[in-house]
Order: C-alpha cells, then structure tokens, then sequence
C-alpha cells in the first residue's frame, strides 16, 4: 500500500520545518512525498536553501497526510485565499491533518483550529488562541486526525510518531534506527524553560520581527471584525 504525504513548500519556510520530517516519512516503507505550491518553481527557504516542488495546488494528487511547515514564510499565507482554500480542501479529504512549528497559524487562518487542541513554537503559541484553538505546551499534540508538532526539531518526532499511526510502531522504530535519531543535545537550552535569561532574550530579539507582523496582522483583523460588528 503506498502512502501519500503533502507537504507544503513556501518562500522562506523553515527548512527543518519541512526537511525533518520530510526525511522520517520519505524512508517509511510504501511512502511517497510531494512538496506541494503553487507552481513548480524553486523557492528558496529562509536560510537560503532551494527547494523544488514536485505538485501544484491544480495537479497535487490525492493525499493521505497534509502538513503544513512553519516559518518567517508562514506570514503571508495567513492572507492568502488560494492557499488557504487549497488547505481547507484538502483536510476534508486527508486522513490526517498536520503541522510543524508555526505551520499551524495556517492551519488556523484556515479555521482548522477551532476547538482543538494545538501546539506551535514557543514564541508563536499565544497565536493559537486567536484562531480558537485550545494551546497545549507539549512536543507533539493529537486531537482526533489533527497533529500539530512544536518548534522545528519536533517535526522529526512527530514524523516518527505519524510513521508509527499509519505503519506501526515496528516501522517507525527502523526509520529512526536507519537514521540513527537518538538526540544528545551538548547544551540544555533547546525550550525557553530550560534556557538562561540572557539566552532567551537574545532568542526573542533574533524572532522579534516575524513576530510583530503576526500581532500587525492580529490587531488588523480585531479592527476589521470590531467596524463590521459596528455596521
């Protein structure tokens, strides 16, 4: 049986966003993996690494899981109709929808979230709420077919744990000794519980800007609802 994964590729995704978990389900046996956008044109990830398409919104074939990367990226798709409607489309039919780090404010402009449980990364997981999801602070957060993974790294648990739902856990324990995963970080810094005062803080000012135009675009739309509740 062949599984097919869809992954959303964007101008300035977060590469590991995608190329973490894209290496767990791309060596899971029976998988195929598109990297799905508008057309098929290089773009380019937001530390400048190119990434091929291999569907469009209009060729895209049928989809098993789609998931959705984060990213600087991820901004301007939260006002993009034609990307937001390919998402809502194709979550209707998947049997699982799914994100990683702040792919999941796409998932909710694209009103997936509404009373679900969900994570993002730590800087973006306030945002949830604005999308009327329920924020969890964990790695990995499931609610019915929806799974939505933390920060970066955490896309290649949860594709290890996705491996695991549709192949067993026999399959995705091989993936992950193929790929010789077996996390040993040199510093305890990796969650902002963990990390310095000093260290946090310069991690905040490094994703200060993306986050603004997050609360821009927040306090625009509040605006845009509280004139149409006036009118």
């Amino acid at each position: 049986m062949t599984l097919r994964f869809g992954i959303l590729v964007f101008p300035n995704v977060q590469q590991l966003d995608l190329t973490g978990p894209y290496e767990v389900l791309a060596s899971a046996k029976g998988a195929e993996v598109e990297l799905i956008w508008k057309d098929r044109n290089p773009v380019m990830s937001s530390t400048r690494l190119s990434l091929s398409p291999t569907a469009t919104f209009d060729d895209c074939p049928p989809l098993d899981v789609l998931c959705i990367p984060g990213g600087g990226g991820v901004n301007p798709l939260l006002e993009d109709e034609a990307v937001l409607d390919f998402v809502r489309e194709r979550a209707a039919r998947a049997r699982y929808i799914t994100s990683v780090c702040s792919g999941a404010l796409v998932l909710g402009a694209a009103g997936l979230l509404k009373g679900k449980r969900a994570t993002t990364h730590w800087y973006a997981h306030d945002f949830l709420a604005e999308f009327g999801g329920i924020p969890v602070d964990e790695r990995i957060v499931e609610d019915g077919n929806l799974i939505t993974a933390g920060g970066v790294t955490s896309g290649i648990d949860f594709g290890l744990l996705l491996v695991a739902r549709l192949l067993g856990q026999a399959e995705a324990e091989t993936v992950q000794l193929s790929l010789e995963y077996a996390p040993a970080p040199p510093f305890q810094s990796g969650t902002p519980a963990q990390a310095s005062p000093s260290v946090l803080a310069e991690a905040k000012k490094r994703l200060a800007g993306s986050r603004r135009i997050r609360e821009e675009m927040f306090a625009r739309w509040g605006a845009t609802r509280a004139a149409a509740t006036l009118a």
